[in-house]
């Protein structure tokens, strides 16, 4: 899908590409924990029915990698300070 309008400095052109159903996956993933909530966002990311991304969803491993950040100070010189963040627990709901 592209858009093209003209300009005084001549045609211009934008390419417009839908995500793939993993980035849809993982955007949904940093915006909530909740896989049913994952799976609602990807699909409307993709403009694809929730019954067939669902299952894509929950075959997703949930990874927590660490963030890094280098801090320099000027007497020691730079450090990595590692930063982890740990999930709640959820109580699950039967």
């Amino acid at each position: 899908m592209s858009t093209t309008w003209n300009t005084k400095f001549g045609s211009r052109r934008l390419k417009v590409d839908l995500p793939t159903l993993e980035e849809a996956i993982f955007a949904a993933s940093g915006i909530t924990d909740d896989r049913e909530g994952q799976a609602e966002i990807a699909a409307a990311l993709m403009g694809l029915p929730l019954d067939e991304v669902r299952p894509q969803v929950m075959k997703t491993k949930i990874v927590v990698e660490p963030v890094r950040q280098i801090i320099e100070s000027p007497r020691r010189g730079p450090r990595v300070v590692v930063v982890e963040q740990k999930s709640a627990r959820r109580k699950r709901v039967l």
